[in-house]
C-alpha cells in the first residue's frame, strides 16, 4: 500500500479502521520527497517538523476517542505565491526571497481548519508567469512522468509534487491555464474554479481579474474534496462570491444523457495532430457510453490569446509596481537617487519573463495606446464570454484538449516567448470568460506522453463540471492506451 498516493476517501477509511496513522501518512510523503525531490525540485520550503507535529496531534485526538476533522491525514502542498503562516512566500522570485507574510491565505486556513497537513511551499514560475516552470529564480521543476520534460506552468511544482507522491493534493493558482496545463503535462487532475468562488485573499496578485486558486489531485473525487473545503464567501475579499451553494455531485451518475459539446476551434491550427486525434477518440468513447455529442461554434477563440496577454500584462504591470525595494520587496542594490534604486533593484530582482510582461502591460496602458489595445481587448473579452454563453445553451459541458502540445524537453522553448505563449491557446478562453474548467488525464498518446482533456462548464457550474468529469474519468478507466 502506497500511503503517499492514497485517495482522500481511502485515507479516511484507513484511519477509521486503524490500518495506518496520520503520522505514517505524513512520513510516507516526506520519505518520497526527501528521496526524489532533489531531482524534481518541486518543493522550495519543506516543513517536516510542522507536518509531523500536526499528524501526531491528530493521532492523539483519535486515540482519545474524539472525531477527526474531514481532511485529517491528507498531506497537501501549497504553491509559493500563497501565504502560509510560519513559511516564506517568495513567488519564486529574488524580489521576495526572504519575505515572511503576516497573515495566511483564506484557502490555506480553510484547509488547515479541516485538518489537512502542509508539507511545504511549492516551486512555480516567477510571480506565476510562465508555461513550463523554467522561470523560477530558484531553478526549474522536472516532470515526474519523464524527468527530461517540463511539468508545465506556472503551477508546475504543485502538479509535480502530486504526481511524484510528495503530497496527496496541492493548491495552485490559475491565471490563464496555470493549474490545468501542468495538470495535463504531469498526468493529474487540475481545477480552475469559477472566478470568485474561492477567495483570493493571501494570493500574491498577478492579474487580479483572472487569478483563481484551485486544487490538483490524482482523481476528480479528490478535487471535489479540496474544492468544497476552500470555496465560499470571504468577507475580506470583495471579489469572492456570496450566496453560492454548491450541490454535492452525484458520483454514481454515468454519461447517459449528458450533452457534451465540442468545437472545431479546439482542434484547429496549432493543435498537435496526435493530441487532437487522441481526444477525438475519447469523445467517440463517451458517445458510445451514452453521451450526446453536440458541435458548437466558438468563433472568437482565435482572439483569446492576444486578449489574455494584453489584459493580464496590463494588470501585472499595475500589481508589480509595488516591488521597488523601498515600499516593498528586497533591497538588492543601492543607488545615489531614488530612480537609481528603483532601476537597479527591479533589474536585478525580476527575471526576464516578468520584465517582458511588465513592459508589455505598461505599453498597452500608456497614453495613445490604451484605446487601441487595452480598451479593445476588454470589449473582445465580452464577446468571448457571449460565445461561451451561446455554446452552453446547446450543451452541458464543453470538451477539448487541455494543451495544444505535448510536454516538451527542458530548454526546448525557453528562448522562444511566442511559442511558449501559444501553449496557452486552449486554456486562456475559460479564464477570460471566468467559467470553471478542469483538466482530466486522458491517458498516454502514441508517443507515450500524457494527454490532458479539458472539460468546461457554465459559470457557477463547478459541481456539475465535477460530476461530468467524474463520469468521463470512470468511462476512461481500463482504456488508457
Amino acid at each position: 500500500m502506497h500511503l503517499n498516493r492514497l485517495s482522500i476517501r481511502a485515507i479516511r477509511d484507513g484511519i477509521r479502521r486503524k490500518e495506518f496513522s496520520c503520522q505514517e501518512l505524513a512520513e510516507a510523503c516526506l520519505k518520497a520527497a526527501t528521496e526524489h525531490d532533489a531531482r524534481i525540485h518541486s518543493i522550495l520550503h519543506l516543513d517536516q517538523e510542522g507536518l509531523l507535529k500536526q499528524a501526531k496531534a491528530h493521532d492523539k485526538t483519535l486515540a482519545a476517542g474524539r472525531e477527526l476533522p474531514a481532511l485529517a491525514g491528507v498531506v497537501t502542498g501549497i504553491k509559493d505565491n500563497l501565504h502560509v503562516a510560519g513559511m516564506p512566500t517568495t513567488c519564486a522570485s529574488k524580489v521576495l526571497e526572504s519575505f515572511q507574510p503576516i497573515y495566511e491565505a483564506t484557502a490555506v486556513r480553510r484547509l488547515k481548519e479541516l485538518g489537512a497537513g502542509i508539507i511545504g511551499k511549492l516551486n512555480c514560475d516567477e510571480f506565476a508567469m510562465g508555461s513550463s516552470n523554467e522561470n523560477s529564480a530558484f531553478g526549474p521543476v522536472r516532470n515526474p512522468v519523464n524527468e527530461d520534460l517540463v511539468p508545465g506552468g506556472s503551477s508546475g511544482g504543485s502538479a509535480a509534487a502530486v504526481a511524484g507522491g510528495f503530497c496527496h493534493a496541492s493548491l495552485g493558482s490559475d491565471t490563464g491555464g496555470s493549474i490545468r496545463q501542468p495538470g495535463s503535462f504531469c498526468n493529474v487532475v487540475g481545477l480552475k474554479p469559477t472566478y470568485g468562488s474561492v477567495s483570493r485573499r493571501g494570493l500574491v496578485a498577478f492579474a487580479s481579474s483572472f487569478d483563481q486558486i484551485g486544487p490538483l489531485a490524482h482523481s476528480v473525487e479528490d478535487i471535489w474534496e479540496i474544492f468544497k473545503a476552500i470555496c465560499g464567501k470571504d468577507e475580506q475579499d470583495a471579489s469572492s462570491l456570496s450566496g453560492v451553494a454548491y450541490a454535492e455531485p452525484d458520483f454514481s451518475r454515468g454519461l447517459g444523457g449528458l450533452r457534451v459539446g465540442w468545437a472545431k476551434e479546439f482542434f484547429g491550427e496549432g493543435v498537435d495532430e496526435v493530441i487532437a486525434t487522441h481526444i477525438k477518440k475519447r469523445l467517440e468513447m463517451f458517445e458510445k457510453a451514452g453521451a450526446k455529442l453536440v458541435e458548437v461554434s466558438l468563433s472568437r477563440l482565435q482572439d483569446a490569446l492576444p486578449v489574455y496577454y494584453i489584459l493580464s500584462s496590463a494588470e501585472a504591470s499595475s500589481n508589480l509596481a509595488r516591488y521597488d525595494s523601498i515600499r516593498y520587496g528586497n533591497r538588492l542594490a543601492n543607488g545615489t537617487t531614488v530612480d537609481d534604486i528603483f532601476f537597479e533593484n527591479r533589474s536585478q530582482g525580476f527575471g526576464a519573463e516578468v520584465k517582458r510582461r511588465i513592459l508589455l502591460g505598461t505599453y498597452v496602458l500608456s497614453e495613445g495606446y490604451y484605446d487601441a489595445y487595452y480598451l479593445k481587448a476588454q470589449k473582445v473579452r465580452t464577446l468571448i464570454r457571449q460565445d461561451f454563453a451561446r455554446a452552453f445553451e446547446k450543451c452541458d459541458v464543453l470538451v477539448g484538449p487541455t494543451s495544444p502540445i505535448a510536454p516538451f524537453a527542458l530548454g526546448a522553448k525557453f528562448e522562444d516567448a511566442l511559442a511558449m505563449y501559444m501553449a496557452d491557446i486552449l486554456t486562456v478562453p475559460a479564464s477570460i470568460a471566468g467559467i470553471p474548467a478542469l483538466s482530466l488525464p486522458a491517458g498516454m498518446d502514441s508517443r507515450s506522453l500524457p494527454v490532458g482533456m479539458q472539460v468546461m462548464a457554465p459559470a457557477l457550474g463547478d459541481s456539475a463540471l465535477i460530476e461530468a468529469a467524474h463520469a468521463m474519468e470512470s468511462a476512461m478507466k481500463g482504456d488508457v492506451k
